[in-house]
This record gives structure tokens, C-alpha cells and sequence, in this order.
């Protein structure tokens, strides 16, 4: 037995409901984190909004996708992984980009591998990136600017992938045929 609420849009506390609404809508249906972290309108409107703001940065959707699989395999979120593999297909990324990405290895592209080794060192070094690392980054075409966006990035989707997995929050059917889990 869960101790958190798998809201819907009726039962979402007031400050919550439209954010859920919202969701459901682009979505077509409510994915169980969304109605988990409706309980705490703050939690969901922080999370709504920043990653509507990492979708604005000057990373391309791909290089998103990048930064958030990094995120989502580190902390080991089945449902952002499961998720975001869907996005990743429907953009058009390569299998073998994919499965790079989801199994947490080098990636196929040198500059999305620069990408997703510097995400990395941003979660390993809590944000005290390395000199010699930041300049990996930018020497594969990346600019300052980026690495702040890469920074809001990790924020939002560290939000996500700690409430999931606080919440324990399923798997939705829609996913399923992206379910991941770690690798032992």
C-alpha cells in the first residue's frame, strides 16, 4: 500500500488541478507520476515549469533527450527511461542511440558522448565540474551557455525521477513497450 495519492483532475488538490489538466490534455491520458506528484501542487508546478523551460534552451530536442536519459538512467527512473526512449523514437533517433543511451554506455556520436559526459560530471561533481571536463564540453562545439542549460536540465529531471521513485510510481500501459530496468 502506497502512502501517496494517485490523483486525478476531480480529486488533485485546487492548486494542482489545472497543471493536471494540462497534462492530461498533451498527453490524451494522465501518466500515474503526474497524478502521484499532484499531491504536492508546488512539486508539480516546479517540475511542469522547469522542464518547460529546459524545452526552450538552445539544445536541439535530440540533445535534450541526451541530458534527461543521463539523468533518468543515473538515478534509475523506469518510467522517465521508459518515457523518454517513446520521444527519443518518435524524433527519430537511431536504435543504436537508443539503446546507447538506455544501457548508459558511450554513445555512437562523439558530440552527444561529450553531452552525456558532461551531464554526468554535473551529477557526479554536484555542479563543481572539473576544468578539464568543462573544456571537453566545449571543445565539441558546445558554448557556456549550454552548460547552464544542461544544469536546469538535471534540476528538473532530478525532481522527476526522485519523486518517482519515492512515489514508486508504476509503469502506464501506453509505456510499456519501453519498459527498462538497471542493469545489476
Amino acid at each position: 500500500m502506497s502512502v501517496f495519492t494517485e490523483h486525478t483532475a476531480e480529486t488533485a488538490p485546487a492548486a494542482a488541478r489545472r497543471a493536471v489538466e494540462g497534462v492530461q490534455g498533451r498527453f490524451g491520458w494522465l501518466p500515474t507520476p503526474v497524478a502521484l506528484m499532484a499531491e504536492s501542487p508546488q512539486l508539480l508546478t516546479g517540475f511542469l515549469t522547469a522542464s518547460a523551460g529546459f524545452e526552450q534552451t538552445d539544445l536541439a530536442p535530440l540533445e535534450r533527450e541526451v541530458v534527461i536519459l543521463a539523468v533518468a538512467t543515473t538515478h534509475e527512473c523506469h518510467f522517465c527511461v521508459a518515457l523518454h526512449t517513446g520521444k527519443l523514437t518518435r524524433i527519430g533517433a537511431s536504435d543504436e542511440l537508443i539503446a546507447a543511451l538506455r544501457s548508459a554506455t558511450e554513445l555512437p556520436e562523439p558530440r552527444l558522448e561529450a553531452l552525456r559526459r558532461f551531464t554526468l560530471a554535473v551529477l557526479e561533481y554536484r555542479g563543481a565540474v572539473p576544468d578539464d571536463q568543462l573544456d571537453d564540453f566545449l571543445a565539441a562545439g558546445y558554448q557556456p551557455r549550454h552548460a547552464l542549460d544542461v544544469v536546469l536540465g538535471v534540476g528538473a529531471y532530478t525532481m522527476s525521477t526522485f519523486a518517482n521513485r519515492l512515489t514508486r510510481a508504476p509503469l502506464d500501459p501506453p509505456l510499456a513497450a519501453h519498459a527498462w530496468t538497471p542493469a545489476a
